[in-house]
Parts: structure tokens; sequence; C-alpha cells
């Protein structure tokens, strides 16, 4: 059986499975490396004086790491520059807080040079190549370039921007040409995946067939959409381990027979955290008659914290939650619970199994699993309801939960009011929907799909080595 060798910016594989410390993502790759052999590559988060490509292996919970450190110059131009100031927030719609400085630009392209450096010589003939997101976007050229023949897939876990955006990023041609040495590229929803077929259509006069496969610049790459989930059986197991349980017991006697909503999300403006606390505000001038009767437990740990727009978010987080408990609390009541450090899985099975309401409300999201693991929490006999914002990917399959537009407060205030009042029956029916979603799109689901499908690609005429496989392209619809 051929290695998967994955590639990301950060190689974050946890070593403890339960421990909350790990993202969706580092969860489900870490997931597809224990089924099947091979090596996980990226960054070590470590700075050097000088970069000198040195590998460092690891075992971690099973998982084989290869890391390497960056130069100080490469982390503030690849990571904090081009990854987190250009592309996140132009892919996030926020052309408002892009920067497009040069210097971003080449320490993007250096940086990634470096890896496929380090990484070519570790490649074997079988070997398939899964890279993922944003920060990696040139690597399948790169390392074309380093003479590597082997099947090449790329998995963008962020939405992909209309095309009247991208085409403010400075070079956004030559960023969407190296995607075409990729072998298949995987979107989370159907309408991410469209948009970057229309910028081919549109911008470069491509083609685009009926199974997904996208021609232009005198290539083409195949295009499917992947809708990634949650490891079910693992998240189960963390919600009734002991300190799952444990912790859904301390919540349920915290909240003190009042309902309790929760939102957990990290520290970020596409979340839509600040839209979420003016609507929650709403809902309590809305609904005087609710005070006392519902809180907030927010948990917002801290990212990116050397990042200006990121203080600036923090900062004004901290001042609205401030206003809203000084506004509307009581002596023995408060409305926000706001923290900002971070909880183990199972902890926060236990949290959301507890919460009558989940709110999950970004401004945009390439899928959001926090979605699905609230879901996947709730008692079946008693479950609680989602609010889930219509531009989060999961809203394309999550269609029982409370579709919501997290840009209007009134909206909101009157989603939070009618999830609260729901009854029991609608619940059930709406849970037991939305939980055959989570169960049909486990990580195991979206691994074997891209796999397979990466596997089948025919690129004839593409000098990538493919010649004699059979079988065509095939992308898993969502």
């Amino acid at each position: 059986m051929s290695r998967l060798i994955v590639v990301s910016n950060r190689v974050s594989a946890p070593k403890d499975p339960a421990s909350g410390s790990a993202g969706g993502l580092a969860m489900a790759l870490s997931a597809a490396l224990r089924k099947y052999d091979g090596l996980w590559f990226g960054w070590s988060g470590e700075t050097v004086e000088k970069f000198t490509g040195e590998l460092k292996i690891e075992d971690r919970a099973g998982v084989t790491v290869g890391l390497v450190d960056l130069e100080a110059q490469d982390v503030d131009e690849y990571y904090n520059g081009y990854a987190n100031k250009t592309l996140w927030p132009l892919f996030h719609h926020r052309t408002d807080l892009a920067a497009y400085e040069r210097s971003y630009g080449e320490g993007y392209e250096r940086t990634n040079a470096r890896f496929a450096d380090v990484l070519a010589p570790l490649i074997q003939p079988d070997d398939i190549i899964w890279i993922h997101d944003y920060h990696m976007i040139p690597m399948a050229r790169d390392l074309r370039r380093r003479g590597i023949t082997n099947r090449i897939g790329f998995f963008l876990h962020t939405p992909w921007p209309a095309r009247q955006l991208l085409v403010t990023l400075p070079h956004h041609r030559r960023l969407v040409e190296s995607m075409f040495d990729f072998d298949l590229i995987g979107f989370h929803t159907r309408e991410w995946m469209e948009l970057f077929q229309r910028y081919v259509e549109v911008e470069e006069k491509g083609t685009v067939t009926p199974d997904g496969e996208v021609r232009a610049f005198g290539r083409s790459v195949q295009t499917g959409v992947f809708p990634i989930g949650i490891d079910v059986d693992e998240f189960l197991t963390a919600r009734n381990s002991v300190l799952g349980r444990r912790t859904y017991d301390r919540m349920s006697a915290s909240a003190a027979f009042r309902s309790m909503m929760v939102g957990v999300d990290r520290l970020d403006y596409s979340k839509g955290l600040e839209e979420r606390l003016s609507g929650y505000e709403q809902f309590l001038r809305d609904n005087p008659d609710k005070r006392g009767e519902v809180f907030l437990l927010q948990v917002t740990p801290i990212s990116r914290d050397d990042v200006d727009t990121y203080q600036d978010i923090r900062a004004r987080l901290d001042a609205l939650a401030g206003r809203i408990n000084g506004e509307f609390a009581d002596m023995d009541w408060q409305p926000i619970r706001y923290l900002n450090r971070t909880y183990r899985r199972d902890q926060l099975a236990g949290i959301y199994r507890a919460a009558r309401v989940g709110l999950v409300t970004p401004l945009r999201d390439g899928m959001n699993l926090v979605a699905k693991e609230y879901v996947a929490a709730q008692n079946p006999d008693d479950p609680g309801v989602l609010v889930l914002s219509r531009f989060a990917g999961a809203a394309e399959q999550m269609t029982e939960a409370l579709l919501v537009n997290p840009f209007s407060r009134e909206e909101l205030s009157d989603a939070i009011k009618k999830a609260l009042d729901m009854p029991l029956t609608e619940r059930r029916r709406r849970w037991e929907a939305l939980m055959t979603v989570v169960q049909d799109t486990d990580v195991s689901i979206w691994r074997d799909a891209f796999v397979s499908a990466l596997q089948a690609v025919v690129r004839p005429g593409n000098g990538n080595g493919h010649a004699g496989d059979d079988g065509a392209a095939t992308a898993h619809a969502a």
C-alpha cells in the first residue's frame, strides 16, 4: 500500500487524542495517518538564526511527524505576513484588512520552496502527497520543479473568494496557475469549488467539464467537493469519558436551572464574535422576561496575538462583553461568561452536552467542525438546538439547524428565542436529521473519499508520470 505524506504549515498532531489543544483539522489528519502509513511534514513552530533544512522526526500518538525550523524572517513574511495578513482576510472576504506587500509574497514563495527542498528527498516513488491549506498553495509547483512526479492533492480548509475579490491580489494569476500542478483540489462545499472554477473560466478563458475537471494554462486539474467531518466514535468516547461526564455535571450544576447557550471559537474576526454578542444583547432587550433565565458561555482561545488585527478584536470583545454584563447583570446572574482559554475535547463535549443552544455564527467559514461536535454531544432524549450561520460551510449540509444571517442582530435574536422555546418533539426531529449528517460525513469518509479520488486521477500529457493508470477521475460530491 502506498504511503500517505501529509503536508501542512504546522504539524499539530496531538500527543493526547483527547486534548482540546488541537483543532478539528489536526484531529482529522491524525486520524488519516493512523490508517495510512506515512508522514506528516511541516513547520516545527520554532525559529533559527539561519535556515539549515535539518529535519527532525518524532512519533506523536502513533503518527510520524517530520519537522523543520524556519528563520524569523520566514515566519514574519510567509506566516504572519502573506498567509495571515494577505490570504486569510482575502479568502474570508475582508479585503479591507488584507495587506498586499511585496516582501510578504517573496517570503511566501521562498518558504514554500524551502519546504519543497526538505521534503523532496523523502518522497518515494509510490507515495501519495496530500497538501493542506492556503499556506502551501505553491507546493506542488515547487515539488514538480524538483522532479517529483507522484500524485499530489490539495485541500483548502477555508472558503475560496469571489473572483471580483481575488483579482485584488497582486499576482493572483501566478498563484492560481501554480494550483494546476496538483492532480486534485478539494473544497468543503460546492460554492467554494464553483467560485474557483468561475475564476478560471472568466479570467483565464478556461473550461470546466461536468465531472469537475478544470482546464487552463495548458494543463488540467480535477476539482471535487469533500465535506470534512469529525471522528464521531472518538468524540462520543470523549463525551462519555469520566472527565466528559464530570464536566457535564459541573456545567449543569453551574447553570442553576438556567438555560445555557455556548459558543466555542478561536479568536478571529471571521467567527462573527462581535455580531454574536450584539445579537445576544438584542435578545436581552427584546425579551426582558428571559433575563436571569439564560446565559451565554463564550469560550474563545487566543490565536495569532502577534497580528495587530487580532489584538484589536480582542480589545473590542473584552469591552463589548463587559458592557453587556454591566448593563444587564443582576446580583445573582451574569448574562455572559467570557473565557479566553483552551479546554480539552472531553471537557468541551461535556460543555456542549449541557448547553440548550449552540451558537455557531461565523461571518464566513470553510466548514466549522464545532457545529458537528455540538450535535454529536447532545442527549438524544433531550437534545439542544444548533443555531448556525448560513455563511459557514456546514450550512450546506446541516439544513435542519436554525440558519441565520449573523450580520442581522434582530435575526439572531429571533433565532435564540426560537431555540429556547422549541418544543421537545421538534428538537428531537431536527437533532436526528443533523446527527445523520454528522455520521455520514465522518472524518474517515472524508479521508477515504479524497485519497480514493486522488488515486483515481488520470492526467495524460501533463508529464506527471500517470500514464497507464486505469479509471477516470472521481470526486465525492456533498
